[in-house]
């Protein structure tokens, strides 16, 4: 099932339950950008259309085990003139697996107004190769994406670089991209700390925070995005990074930021 197919999948579930493929997992779990983007799908649902989603924090409680039911669950925490604040829950097995806090809310007047700074220079898709998909190494979810390494070094290569990243964009087609596209493309990457380890080590994370530029530019469903990761800290076996996505055009589409946890 593309990744489409798995939102609306939830959206036609009357009891908002979905089954994490196999082949979107990663490692033993299912893959985090999916599980986040069916949790945001069912807070979307429950929010007023003039309301887009602002910021979103994640927490990756527990790993979704693919091929077994997950639920989703989504609550009104408060819904004021223009902004809705919202909870929503992924429970497999009875246990909470992620959970969600977002914020929705609409434009409204302001004198403020500054603009974002430009993306980094960088070469345009064409002039760089895929990331290969190589089985039994890579994350098997990763067959979905395609991938052009830009920035930094890759995992477990002993790197010293802070920035990481490139161009992504989905393999198949997707239709119409929204914020929960979004959410699938920027967890694609790894914690921007693994080309530091010299060897292949087990990493998590604990959470994210992700904001989204409204209204959001305009995305075609083969149009690429570019994103840079810089870790700002990392010591005791957590990793702190910010990150930013673009548009070609050079149009600001989201700022994220995760912690994470690295086993080596």
């Amino acid at each position: 099932m593309t990744f489409a197919e798995l939102l609306a999948a939830l959206s036609n579930s009357p009891d908002k339950q979905v089954t994490i493929p196999l082949d979107w997992a990663q490692g033993r779990a299912g893959y985090g950008g999916l599980v986040a983007a069916l949790v945001y799908q069912g807070m979307r649902e429950k929010v007023p259309a003039g309301r887009p989603v602002r910021s979103l924090a994640i927490t990756f409680v527990g790993p979704v085990v693919p091929g077994e039911t997950m639920m989703v669950e989504a609550e009104v925490l408060r819904e004021g003139k223009a902004v809705s604040q919202m909870l929503g829950m992924a429970r497999q097995n009875g246990q909470v697996m992620c959970i969600i806090q977002g914020s929705f809310g609409a434009a409204r007047e302001s004198v403020v107004n500054v603009v974002a700074e430009p993306p980094p220079e960088v070469k345009a898709p064409d002039q760089y190769v895929d990331t290969p998909y190589i089985e039994g190494l890579s994350p098997v979810f990763l067959k979905h994406f395609n991938l052009r390494w830009c920035f930094g070094d890759l995992p477990f290569s002993r790197s010293r670089k802070r920035d990481m990243g490139g161009w992504m964009r989905f393999r198949q087609d997707e239709g119409a991209i929204h914020e929960a596209h979004i959410l699938g493309l920027v967890d694609v990457w790894p914690p921007a700390v693994l080309p530091h380890l010299a060897e292949r080590a087990p990493a998590s994370s604990l959470t994210w925070t992700i904001e989204f530029v409204q209204p959001q530019p305009a995305l075609g469903n083969t149009d690429w995005l570019l994103y840079k990761a810089s870790i700002e800290h990392a010591r005791d076996g957590y990793g702190h990074a910010g990150a930013m996505v673009w548009r070609e055009d050079g149009a600001l589409v989201a700022i994220s930021r995760q912690t994470v946890a690295v086993f080596g």
